[in-house]
Formats: structure tokens, C-alpha cells, sequence
């Protein structure tokens, strides 16, 4: 004769059921903080990429080749009025007239939307500010602030002056601005520690490094 189950049995795997399905789901619960950090270690080695397979020696483009090593590709960061109400975002592009300012014709593709640009908001331009939503030729996302709601963004350790960081065709970080490099390698502007990034938001931090020579760049530390 089969038997049924009995109620207390049905109760504890109605419970032991739903105990899982909490944990299952808490696991899949959407992160700002660390999509944010994601995203920036991944188009940080993205720019190394760029700065490694980009042979800048004697190009036509350059207004005087001789200083083609101050062309070199960089991620620089920004709060500024054409990233929304001054949140923090950045951009990934190569300085070919060595001013302060970043154009669309310096800016780097976007390889999964050609027709964007890697930038969260520049100003001066109206097709690369954010807060122009129908006209922006950049890419959202790069926008922290906006995009994952990150409302802090810091240097330490001697990262960078200016908010930027390059590389070197060797993938080495360099220290910025770049733009007025007085050689290929001016002292003291290849890094020689750990430079660490944090993110915060809603009271929590997480932390990317860059390492020296490599220019290894992962997530070392998160409090929640």
C-alpha cells in the first residue's frame, strides 16, 4: 500500500523550498557597485589594448610626428556639467593636438555600437552630452553616475596627476596628462606602485588596482 505524505512533511519541504529560492534568488541580485567595477577594469584593459596594438611612430596624422608620445591612449575621468549634474565618468581617447580638450575625432569607438564613442559626457559638444539624451553620440554607460548611481570616485596611492592614466606600447600605466610630455619617458611618470581606483555608493567602496609594469588591473577589495 503507498503512502501519502504527511502534512508536517509537506510543510518542512514547502519551507526547505523556499529557503533555497530566497538564496538562489538573493544571488542574482543586481549589484551597482560591482557592475560599475566590471565595466571600469574592463575598458581600463581595454585602453591597454588600444595603447599596445597602436604604433604611433611617424604617423601622417599627428600635427609633428615627433611627438607622437604624447598621442598615446588614456582613460581620463571627469564630473563636468556634460556628464549630468557633474557625476563622475569617464572617457577613453588619445590626445592628437595635445590640448586640454577631448574631440569625437580622439575619442575611441565603442566595439560593440561603432557609432558611439567611449565617453560618459564631454563638454563643448553637443552630440557628446548627456543631458542632450536624443543627440548623445557617446555611451551611457560610462557615465557612473547616471548609469549604477556611483556618487564617489577617488584616486590613491599616487595614481595619476589629473584623473587620466596611459600606456606605454608595452602596457605599462603611465602617469597623466600625457599631453605635455617633454620626452617618451619623463621621470617618474611610469607608476612604480599599486594604483588603486575606489568607487563608493550608498556608503559602500570597492577598490580596482592597476599594477605597476603589467598594468594588471583587477578588484582588490570591497566592503559592504
Amino acid at each position: 500500500m503507498k503512502k501519502a505524505f504527511t502534512m508536517l512533511e509537506l510543510v518542512f519541504v514547502i519551507v526547505v523550498v523556499g529557503i533555497l529560492s530566497y538564496f538562489a534568488a538573493s544571488s542574482f541580485q543586481r549589484n551597482p557597485l560591482r557592475e560599475a567595477a566590471d565595466q571600469l577594469v574592463s575598458h581600463i584593459r581595454y585602453t591597454q589594448h588600444l595603447a599596445m596594438q597602436d604604433d604611433r611612430f611617424n604617423d601622417p596624422s599627428i600635427p609633428d610626428s615627433q611627438y607622437w608620445y604624447r598621442t598615446r591612449w588614456q582613460i581620463v575621468f571627469s564630473t563636468n556639467d556634460a556628464t549630468a549634474n557633474r557625476q563622475p565618468s569617464y572617457s577613453i581617447f588619445r590626445n592628437l593636438d595635445y590640448d586640454t580638450a577631448v574631440d569625437r575625432s580622439e575619442l575611441a569607438k565603442n566595439p560593440l555600437s561603432p557609432e558611439k564613442y567611449l565617453t560618459g559626457g564631454i563638454p563643448g559638444y553637443t552630440n557628446l552630452d548627456i543631458t542632450n539624451d536624443s543627440l548623445f553620440a557617446g555611451t551611457k554607460e560610462l557615465n557612473l553616475g547616471t548609469k549604477y548611481g556611483i556618487t564617489g570616485l577617488a584616486w590613491t596611492n599616487n595614481c595619476s596627476s589629473g584623473s587620466k592614466i596611459g600606456f606605454d606600447y608595452l602596457g605599462r600605466p603611465l602617469q597623466g596628462p600625457i599631453r605635455s610630455y617633454d620626452s617618451s619617458y619623463p621621470s617618474g611618470k611610469i607608476i612604480s606602485t599599486d594604483c588603486n581606483i575606489t568607487l563608493s555608493y550608498n556608503q559602500q567602496n570597492i577598490v580596482i588596482t592597476i599594477k605597476p609594469e603589467t598594468g594588471y588591473t583587477y578588484i582588490s577589495s570591497q566592503n559592504d
